[in-house]
């Protein structure tokens, strides 16, 4: 298989990405936690089992899951556990601030990071090389994309009125929302090292014989087991704080048909994102494999986009807000470029 077509599989995981929190505008009178962990069940826990069944050879994962190191096992987790945290606040950072810029500034860190962080942990010299100068690079021009796409949110903040902003992203907070798709962007990078310490997982898996397309998705299931553990604690946590915890028993029939529906479809499409990235990457030639995250970000960060003038989250912001949103995303999808120039 070539690059385009690896590539070409990782772009169907990210719009499965970039579509995931549409379908929670169909869910009916529960909360953002409610429907967040409804969401998480179906990403996290569910599908990962299902998926790893379905594509390994019958009998093999549970002799896998028994053979593979300890370390590596509990080292997946540990990583799901603080990308969890980034998953949540990148929830957040959509709730605050949409889809597209609220993603377009979390996955321009996380493009970063996720792209840094496993060179750095290995002892790397990023300035030893035309490589790691081209990484560094890379991130300078992602974090000065990062800031004209704020820019941009601070001239849709003083151009619309509050019933505009309103109508667009319901609970529109600039300040908080760019506060928090920051720590959602810089922690949700921990799940491209997750991959990275769960390597002796993925070795196990080829000489049990699964395809390579699908070697990845053994480790899935610990990195998101981590993820889990840190969603449910907090969306928990919020149940009892804010008495949501009725939400639950609160619908019935249709509604509650409806909603578990509609956020299971969401959970469904978030965790296509990682099992294509997990075929794409796998077929890519070695010396561009190291750069399957920041593809799969900067494919992220454009398909986002798309749905948020699809959602008309930009109406009302005026033609330089949009001159200078744009611009931003230009320079951040450019970042992948420059990274992968080397």
């Amino acid at each position: 298989m070539n690059s385009l077509s690896a590539i070409g599989l990782i772009a169907i995981g990210s719009l499965g990405a970039s579509s995931f929190y549409v379908p929670f505008r169909k869910v009916k009178k529960w909360s953002w936690e409610s429907y967040w962990i409804s969401q998480g069940v179906a990403a996290w826990l569910i599908a990962p089992w299902i998926f790893a069944l379905l594509s390994l050879p019958r009998g093999t994962l549970f002799d896998i899951i028994g053979a593979a190191p300890a370390s590596a096992k509990w080292l997946a987790i540990l990583f799901g556990a603080l990308w969890g945290v980034g998953g949540l606040t990148f929830g957040l950072s959509i709730r605050y601030l949409g889809v597209a810029m609220g993603q377009s500034i979390a996955l321009g860190f996380c493009a970063a990071f996720g792209t840094l962080i496993p060179p750095l942990v290995a002892g790397d010299s990023l300035f030893g090389s035309t490589e790691g100068i081209l990484m560094v690079t890379g991130v300078a021009v992602c974090v000065a994309g990062i800031a004209v796409i704020g820019y941009a949110g601070a001239l849709k903040n003083r151009n619309m009125s509050e019933e505009e902003r309103k109508a667009a992203v319901k609970e529109f907070a600039l300040k908080k929302g760019l506060l928090i798709a920051i720590m959602a962007g810089i922690m949700s990078a921990a799940f491209s090292y997750g991959f990275e310490v769960g390597q002796p997982i993925e070795k196990l898996a080829v000489k049990y014989g699964v395809n390579p397309l699908f070697q990845s998705n053994v480790t899935l299931i610990f990195i998101l087991i981590g993820g889990f553990i840190t969603n449910f604690g907090y969306c928990a946590y919020l149940n009892v704080k804010n008495k949501t915890y009725k939400d639950y028993f609160s619908v019935s029939g249709i509604v509650f048909l409806n909603n578990l529906f509609f956020t299971f479809l969401a959970g469904l499409l978030w965790f296509l994102q990682f099992h294509f990235y997990g075929m794409g990457k796998s077929q890519l030639p070695a010396g561009i494999a190291v750069f399957a995250w920041s593809i799969l970000m900067a494919l992220n960060i454009a398909f986002s986009n798309i749905w948020g003038i699809i959602l008309k989250e930009w109406k009302g912001a005026g033609r330089k807000t949009m001159i200078v949103l744009v611009i931003g995303i230009v320079i951040l999808i450019l970042s992948t470029f420059v990274i992968n120039l080397g």
